[in-house]
C-alpha cells in the first residue's frame, strides 16, 4: 500500500509550485498531473476545459465519489507594451496590489520559454507626502524585462495576452523540516492531497474520481463542467484556508492554526454564502480523523470559497465538503505552510475513500420517502 510521507508531499508540491500556470494556462502543471495519476488510475483523461480526470474503479461498481484540488494559480496577463519597453498588465483571479510592487515574476511566452522581469512603479523618491502613503494600483504599475524597447521586448517573445506569475521557489522557512513557504501553493498543495490520496486508496467499494481541475480562481469553471460529465454521488474538495494564528490576530479570529491538522469546513463564504458542507459528509470525515488519530480543526470561515460550492449544486445536487490545508498569506508570493497539514489531509481523504460504503454514498444522494 502506497505511503504518504513528508518527503514524498514536499517533492511533489516542489515540482508543481514552482511552474508557471495560472487560470486557462494550467499546461505545466497539467503534465505533472499526468505524469503522477497514470500508473494508479484506471482510466485517465482531459477533458475540452482542460481538467484531469482519473478513475479508480470500486469494487462494487456504484457510486461516484469525486476528489477535486485545483491546478490554477492567480496571475497576471499582459495588457500593453509600451514605446520603451514596459509591460502593462491586468489581473487573472484575485491578485492583490498591496503583494505586488517590488516583486519578481516570471513571463511565459507563446513559445513556452520563461522570461523574468520586476514589478516597478514611480521611485517613492519623487513621489507626493500623500502618495506615498497609498497602495499603488494596478493601472500604475509595470513589469521592467531590462528592454529598451517594445520591439526588443517582442523579439523576447512576450507580448499582448503572455501570462506571467510569481517568481519564487518552495523552500523550507528558518532551521524547520516541516514548515514551507512559496507561490502557488493555493492551490497545488490541493493537488498534492488529492494525488497522494489517489495513490494511497485501498479497498474502495465506490469509484473514486480525482480531478484536478482548471479556472478555479476566476470562477470555479473548471469544477463546474467536470462535476457535469462525473455526475456523483459525493464530493470533496481539497484546497487551502485561512491560517491568521499570526502576530496581532486575537485568537476568536484565528479561523485554523499552522500545523494543528487538516480542516473539516462547515461553512464558508461571506454570511455563509459559499458552501455550506453537507452534514452527513462532514460527519463522517470527523468520525473518520478520531476513529484513525488524525489530527484536525473544524472550520467556519468568513470568506472565500472552493470548488466543493459548484460541485454541490451539479444538477440535482451533490453532498459535498472540503478538507482545508491551513495555510497563511494567501494570494501572495510567501504562501506558508506546514507538511505536516498536508500528510494528514492526503491520509483523511485516503481513509475517507477507501471505507465509505456504496449504501452509505447512495443513502445520502436521496432519501426515498414513499
Amino acid at each position: 500500500m502506497y505511503e504518504v510521507t513528508k518527503e514524498s508531499v514536499f517533492s511533489l508540491l516542489k515540482k508543481l509550485t514552482e511552474v508557471v500556470g495560472p487560470s486557462g494556462f494550467e499546461d505545466a502543471a497539467r503534465d505533472i498531473v499526468i505524469e503522477e495519476l497514470k500508473p494508479y488510475a484506471d482510466s485517465l483523461w482531459v477533458d475540452s476545459l482542460g481538467n484531469v480526470i482519473a478513475v479508480k474503479r470500486g469494487s462494487r461498481g456504484s457510486g461516484r465519489l469525486m476528489l477535486a484540488g485545483h491546478m490554477d494559480e492567480i496571475g497576471l496577463i499582459i495588457s500593453f507594451i509600451d514605446q520603451r519597453g514596459f509591460l502593462r498588465f491586468q489581473p487573472i483571479g484575485g491578485v492583490s496590489e498591496r503583494v505586488l510592487l517590488g516583486q519578481r515574476v516570471q513571463i511565459r511566452t507563446r513559445e513556452g520559454r520563461v522570461i523574468r522581469g520586476v514589478i516597478g512603479s514611480k521611485p517613492p523618491h519623487i513621489m507626493k507626502p500623500e502618495e506615498l502613503k497609498q497602495v499603488p494600483e494596478i493601472k500604475d504599475m509595470f513589469i521592467d524585462v531590462g528592454a529598451g524597447s517594445r520591439e526588443e521586448v517582442e523579439k523576447m517573445g512576450v507580448t499582448v495576452g503572455s501570462i506571467a506569475v510569481f517568481d519564487r521557489e518552495l523552500t523550507f522557512l528558518g532551521g524547520s523540516t516541516d514548515v514551507v513557504t512559496g507561490k502557488a501553493i493555493d492551490d497545488r498543495v490541493g493537488v498534492v492531497a488529492t494525488i497522494e490520496a489517489f495513490k494511497a486508496i485501498d479497498g474502495n467499494e465506490v469509484d473514486v474520481y480525482a480531478v484536478a481541475t482548471v479556472q478555479e480562481e476566476v470562477g470555479l469553471k473548471g469544477a463546474r463542467v467536470a462535476a457535469y460529465s462525473i455526475s456523483p454521488n459525493v464530493a470533496l474538495a481539497l484546497d487551502v484556508t485561512i491560517a491568521s494564528d499570526v502576530a496581532g490576530i486575537p485568537e476568536q479570529d484565528w479561523i485554523t492554526q499552522l500545523g494543528k491538522g487538516p480542516a473539516i469546513k462547515v461553512v464558508d463564504g461571506r454570511a455563509a454564502t459559499g458552501l455550506i458542507a453537507h452534514p452527513a459528509v462532514r460527519d463522517k470525515l470527523i468520525e473518520l480523523a478520531k476513529q484513525y488519530g488524525i489530527p484536525h480543526q473544524v472550520e467556519v470561515a468568513p470568506g472565500g470559497t472552493t470548488d466543493a460550492s459548484a460541485i454541490a449544486l451539479n444538477k440535482e445536487g451533490v453532498p459535498a465538503a472540503t478538507v482545508s490545508i491551513p495555510a497563511r498569506y494567501i494570494h501572495s508570493p510567501v504562501e506558508v505552510i506546514h507538511l505536516a497539514d498536508l500528510v494528514n489531509s492526503a491520509k483523511l481523504t485516503a481513509i475517507f475513500s477507501s471505507k465509505i460504503t456504496s449504501e452509505w454514498v447512495l443513502a445520502i444522494s436521496k432519501r426515498v420517502i414513499k
